[in-house]
């Protein structure tokens, strides 16, 4: 469904008063694969400032993509442009993380879901305002919704809006940019589950953008670990969760509260030292080294790429396989 091939997005860094000239470049995204199999989730994880986002965006072109290829059902969109382009996004729609700023306060509901069915003329007349109402029906809103604005709904209710916005281009590929990470727990599990059963009905495919591996872990078939514009690890969700190989993704599964006092208590934690660098001045070699307790000279030389270890188990490390980490 989806193929992510070197993907690379530098915003560039510019000095000068009267002709602004290029010094630098913030490397958000430095050479990112990826693969979604139809029907399937893939979970995209990592903490604040890592890239994911600029995948996401830069997959349905929000951001312009430097080098790389990103196919989609056999169509490379880093190519496209104009009328094909916006051909090629009704099939790849997105949800964002913030259900507040995403939808316009100056439409109601109704004209909202409707933009994109008229945009991409999947239905005419009559029949648009009866598939806003299929649209609600589905995300669990009532008819009556139609009428009203953002203003009147809570930011669980927002998100069930977004949702059938990105449904009503009927996609075959949503990418979730942190879809419930702006919303309560209780309201989180149930936005999660409305997206699993909408899969399930509609053959959707997703890319799952997240900070929260738990989150990610109900969801996900195959999850990619990312640091610093980089995939680090990348495995199947039931392998990634039982035996982590690298040490950054150990450190972001340790940070997941487990929900048993007394293993709690007991569970090794490994907490990270530092910040994460700037993408615009990232470490030589392993970009997690300035981070990572196992670091050597090596790590320092040499930036390392994912080899496979175990069958559909890849680590981005030197010593993978040879450390303490699982």
């Amino acid at each position: 469904m989806l193929t992510v091939r070197d993907l690379r997005v530098h915003f560039p860094i510019t000095s000068g008063v009267l002709f602004d000239r290029q010094v630098g470049a913030v490397r958000a995204v430095d050479g990112v694969d990826l693969d979604i199999a139809d029907g399937k989730t893939l979970g995209l994880v990592g903490e604040s400032g890592c890239g994911k986002s600029t995948v996401g965006k830069a997959i349905i072109r929000l951001v312009p993509i430097t080098s790389g290829s990103v196919v989609h059902d056999g169509v490379e969109l880093s190519a496209l442009k104009g009328k094909e382009l916006r051909q090629a996004r009704r099939h790849v729609q997105m949800i964002f993380q913030d259900p507040y700023a995403s939808l316009n306060p100056r439409q109601n509901i109704g004209s909202i879901i409707a933009e994109p069915i008229r945009t991409h003329e999947l239905r005419e007349g009559s029949a648009v305002g009866q598939r806003v109402l299929e649209l609600l029906d589905a995300v669990g809103l009532p008819r009556g919704a139609a009428g009203r604005y953002p203003h009147e709904f809570s930011g669980g209710q927002r998100q069930r809006i977004g949702i059938a916005r990105a449904l009503a281009a009927e996609p075959s590929l949503i990418v979730a940019d942190e879809p419930v990470s702006a919303l309560d727990v209780s309201i989180q599990a149930q936005v999660i589950n409305l997206m699993e059963d909408l899969q399930q009905q509609l053959g959707l495919t997703f890319l799952m953008i997240s900070h929260d591996l738990a989150v990610v872990h109900h969801i996900a078939d195959t999850v990619a670990v990312m640091y610093l514009g980089g995939i680090v690890e990348r495995s199947a969700a039931s392998d990634l969760y039982s035996e982590p190989m690298h040490p950054y993704t150990l450190a972001l599964l340790s940070a997941v509260p487990v929900p048993d006092p007394v293993v709690e208590d007991r569970r090794r934690r490994t907490v990270l030292q530092g910040d994460l660098p700037s993408p615009a001045n990232p470490p030589s070699g392993c970009r997690f080294r300035t981070r990572c307790p196992y670091a050597t000279e090596l790590c320092a030389a040499e930036r390392p790429v994912l080899r496979e270890l175990r069958p559909g188990h890849e680590v981005a490390c030197h010593y993978a396989g040879e450390l303490p980490v699982s």
